[in-house]
């Protein structure tokens, strides 16, 4: 996607942020438009994901802003976050194994009845909705979540956050451990995302995920940000010598 004069849903601007005197985010800037995936990608300790950890309000800024829809936003924790409609998706996934879908995504949630019980049906209908528009595959409804496939459990993560109003979506290596045609429906799960205007910072280790998956790669080597470029505009090797030699390719536009 190239870049345009919209809004960004999404803006982090000169983000620093530093532990035990170690600057593990350099004045850092990122942004990020509906409807878009960008990469995030570096070495371990290259700073990504206490980049994203600022968004997401589990990391404190010491110094940047960050913009969300063109407005200041404060984001002291998960909950500041999810007030801004920043849902993030790790890899680990926090799901319940023993609760079935249902459960899983009203966790914590719960619909209730008039009478103050849990609303079990309502909360299937919600859930069989919800994954009939995201995911129309899936069936097992009733199974509880450790019996299901790493794809289906990432579609339980990605249907709780967008039932609950994600329009700025975080995941942590979706793909990481699956297979090739479960990494297929987590990609299909992503371009239906985007259709529906989601923005969605991905952070990968994986070059060719992001190539497929993305429409721009920014790349991270000791706390700063190297640069960003449009995917449909570069090849693997230019990303990895970014990673590797902390420098843009020659000619590519920002």
């Amino acid at each position: 996607m190239k870049q345009t004069t919209k809004t960004p849903l999404v803006e982090m601007r000169d983000i620093s942020i530093s532990f035990g005197g170690i600057k593990a985010v350099d004045h850092v800037s990122i942004d990020l438009h509906p409807g878009e995936v960008v990469g995030l990608l570096g070495h371990n300790g290259a700073g990504k994901s206490t980049l994203i950890k600022c968004l997401s309000g589990a990391y404190k800024a010491d110094s940047g802003e960050i913009y969300i829809n063109g407005e200041r936003a404060e984001i002291n924790n998960p909950r500041d976050a999810r007030h801004y409609n920043i849902e993030t998706i790790y890899q680990t996934l926090a799901l319940a194994d023993n609760l079935d879908a249902a459960s899983n995504l009203f966790l914590g949630r719960e619909l209730t009845t008039t009478t103050g019980f849990v609303n079990d049906a309502r909360m299937e209908a919600e859930t069989r909705k919800i994954m009939g528009r995201l995911n129309p595959n899936f069936r097992k409804f009733k199974d509880p979540v450790k019996a299901l496939s790493g794809g289906q459990r990432q579609s339980v993560a990605i249907a709780r956050a967008v039932y609950f109003n994600a329009k700025i979506l975080i995941m942590d290596e979706p793909t990481a451990a699956l297979g090739p045609q479960e990494t297929q429906m987590v990609a299909e799960l992503i371009q239906e995302l985007k259709a529906q205007g989601l923005g969605i910072f991905l952070i990968e280790h994986d070059i060719h995920s992001v190539m497929h998956l993305c429409d721009r790669a920014s790349v991270m080597k000791n706390g700063e940000m190297v640069g960003t470029v449009n995917v449909d505009e570069v090849t693997d090797e230019d990303i990895l010598g970014m990673i590797i030699l902390g420098k843009k390719p020659e000619g590519v536009a920002s």
